[in-house]
């Protein structure tokens, strides 16, 4: 079993550190800054061998180069995308794996966010690194793809378990789910998982990881296939990439 530890830096995102304890290897996951980093990991007596980047906005690649540079690190990153991954030593693409000791990840080319993005999935740890491509009730903007790509991608991640745990890269539950409520109010899972929610905030609890049998219980950019949200839009029997992107235009403006 991997070791992930969840460090809340910023405003909102999560760095993720994956740990391999045979081994002894260590993974930085999409590192926006480099002191509370270098703190976990002296805290926890680990040596990291690899960054893992999901896309190259700096908030994910922030502390690329001075990480490398203290720990001699490997960087590896999304192929498509390379140009704009600092320090990158290994470029990876769909059907590519990433390693962490003999711990393997599937690679997923997952564009929409960004034109590059790419997620990491441990499949024995039931874990995905998806980035900003899948958040907890919600999706990322598509700064550089279409609805018609992002659509695609986030049906890459539909295929997966029910038990998946999604380890995004930002706090944004709490405004993902007041949106989901306006497009799906009378959907219960929602309203008691917004419940949930609420009460974890207010003390100070993250929300993230989720899992994805809830994601698709609960997630309107997982849903456009809804009846309800459908008939909310206008749009029933409408292909599903058409929904999704109805549903992120009115996101964009929530």
């Amino acid at each position: 079993m991997l070791e992930i530890v969840q460090i809340p830096v910023l405003t909102d995102n999560y760095i993720y550190i994956i740990h391999e304890p045979t081994s002894g290897e260590t993974a930085i996951v999409d590192p926006a800054v480099e002191r509370e980093v270098v703190e976990t990991l002296e805290a926890r007596g680990w040596e990291p061998d690899y960054i893992l980047n999901t896309h190259h906005h700096g908030d994910h690649v922030g502390a690329n180069l001075a990480l490398k540079q203290r720990y001699n690190l490997k960087i590896i990153g999304p192929s498509a995308d390379r140009d704009r991954i600092p320090g990158i030593d290994v470029a990876v693409a769909e059907g590519d794996h990433a390693y962490i000791g003999a711990i393997a990840a599937d690679v997923y080319d997952v564009p929409g966010h960004t034109r590059g993005h790419i997620a990491y999935h441990f499949a024995a740890d039931h874990a995905l690194f998806c980035g900003d491509t899948l958040f907890a009730m919600g999706c990322g903007r598509l700064f550089e793809g279409t609805p018609e790509q992002m659509w695609l991608s986030l049906s890459k991640f539909l295929k997966l378990p029910d038990e998946t745990r999604i380890y995004c890269a930002h706090e944004y539950t709490l405004s993902n789910g007041a949106f989901a409520l306006s497009v799906e109010p009378d959907n219960k899972a929602l309203q008691a998982r917004m419940q949930e929610v609420r009460a974890m905030r207010n003390k100070g609890e993250p929300t993230v990881p989720s899992l994805l049998g809830i994601e698709r219980e609960t997630n309107p950019f997982l849903r456009p296939m809804s009846e309800e949200i459908q008939d909310r839009l206008g749009m029933i029997g409408a292909p599903w990439p058409k929904v999704f992107g109805e549903i992120r235009r009115l996101k964009d403006n929530f």
